[in-house]
């Protein structure tokens, strides 16, 4: 999948000339915790999100009064934060070096850089024009479409298949050491492992199958050193 196939379409964004004011109340109203700032060519020159507002004059949330350190050796830095705190445009808060991805993006590569800039959202865009945003809701809904899928049962015998050739192709898998038999989409795992995290991917691999109902986890732990088997409830 695609940014293009789960971004939201409907772009709530502000302009660069925007007061701070317009902006609050655009976010409130279209219940949304940030927007891409753009200029008149609708590209992308920012983000406000409510991280910039945290620290506002008005609601006396400005921190904690300078020290004479900095109040001595760092006055642009505190102009700056002045600014942040105190500022009525857009453009004096929005954080500038916004991240943003093509319509054609992998999905991976959209989680990787919300993950790494530890940000909530992006703008997608199209030849440098913002047409969609990808939110992490927007990822929980993708995820939702496969989870509640309705789709038809395989079969027994190709579902317990599906399953042996998944445990195979898993490294962290000892595949001859796993049975796995299936009956009306209930699936029994039965042999033994080496590890806890074993025997828990086990079963996380037969629930993601196809037309699995539920799984009976009978797999017994065996300690490497001494070969004893550990009986583990399902």
């Amino acid at each position: 999948m695609n940014a293009a196939e789960i971004m939201s379409k409907t772009v709530v964004a502000v302009s660069v000339e925007a007061s701070l004011a317009q902006a609050v109340r655009l976010m409130i109203d279209s219940r949304v915790s940030g927007v891409p700032v753009l200029d008149a060519q609708g590209h992308a020159v920012g983000m406000l999100t409510e991280g910039d507002l945290l620290r506002r004059a008005e609601t006396g949330t400005e921190g904690p009064a300078p020290s004479w350190f900095a109040r001595l050796l760092m006055p642009g830095y505190l102009a700056g934060q002045y600014v942040q705190t105190h500022g009525r445009q857009v453009r004096e808060l929005m954080t500038p070096d916004v991240v943003t991805v093509e319509e054609d993006a992998p999905l991976e590569k959209v989680v990787l850089l919300l993950q790494r800039r530890r940000i909530k959202r992006i703008p997608v865009e199209r030849d440098g024009k913002v047409v969609g945003i990808v939110s992490r809701a927007d990822l929980v809904r993708a995820l939702a479409k496969f989870l509640f899928a309705a789709t038809d049962s395989p079969g027994d015998a190709a579902i317990a298949e599906h399953i042996r050739a998944e445990l195979r192709r898993q490294p962290w898998a000892p595949a001859r050491a796993i049975a796995v038999a299936v009956e009306n989409g209930v699936v029994s795992l039965d042999g033994c492992v080496f590890d806890a995290r074993e025997r828990e991917a086990a079963r996380v691999l037969a629930e993601n199958t196809p037309g699995v109902q539920a799984v009976r986890n009978r797999l017994v732990m065996v300690e490497p050193t001494t070969g004893m088997v550990i009986a583990v409830p399902e």
